[in-house]
């Protein structure tokens, strides 16, 4: 179900088609896309916590089938958990998108930058925790018979440089935004498409192990 889900969580943004609306409405678009934002890194960090959730218990499931790789496996697994940990603790930040866009509305550039340097630092988060499961999911479903995508856990994006982003939008009186928010869209957009291949390869292997010739 979380695999079928991302159509609904993960919104994979056009920036120049986003960037058209917004000044065709004269900056009202813009706050749905501050609204989508903020509500795709909320809901796609959801959703990654269930599919990585089902994909353990699935493959503890397959473990404790043969006694001897369970007890093998099990650092693995509590390792996996703390991992999960972080994620799970990201589902209570406040993150209400409909907040987030009245409080841009209202704050206009000043609740933006906040929005901005909220979603960066919620993409790392997300990001490092999940590479670290999923690193460990490759040697679980490995040991099972399956293979998955090889993931570097260290191999994550680098926050951005904040100050010197917001003394960019000061000195272009808030013409740098624009940048900014398509270096968010994009990044984000990366890491969706990302998922989804591994996801596709993950969602053959539960296949697989599912149904054995």
């Amino acid at each position: 179900m979380a695999y079928q889900r991302r159509y609904q969580s993960d919104y994979v943004f056009n920036y120049w088609t986003a960037l058209g609306w917004t000044v065709l409405t004269c900056g009202v678009f813009g706050l749905y896309v501050i609204y989508q934002l903020v509500r795709r890194m909320r809901d796609h960090n959801r959703r990654r916590l269930d599919l990585l959730e089902a994909s353990i218990a699935f493959a503890w499931e397959q473990a404790q089938r043969r006694p001897a790789v369970a007890d093998e496996l099990r650092p693995t697994f509590e390792a996996m958990a703390g991992n999960l940990a972080v994620l799970r603790q990201m589902t209570s930040d406040f993150r209400d998108p409909a907040i987030w866009t009245v409080l841009v509305a209202i704050g206009n550039t000043i609740a933006a930058v906040v929005v901005l340097i909220l979603l960066d630092g919620d993409l790392i988060r997300h990001h490092r925790a999940e590479r670290a499961v999923q690193a460990d999911l490759v040697r679980v479903y490995a040991r099972l018979g399956q293979s998955l995508p090889s993931v570097d856990p260290s191999q994550v994006k680098s926050p951005h440089n904040y100050g010197g982003r917001i003394a960019a939008a000061i000195f272009t009186f808030t013409i740098y935004m624009f940048w900014w928010f398509r270096d968010v869209m994009d990044e984000t957009n990366r890491h969706l498409a990302e998922d989804w291949e591994w996801e596709d390869r993950l969602g053959a292997a539960v296949h697989a192990l599912s149904n054995p010739a």
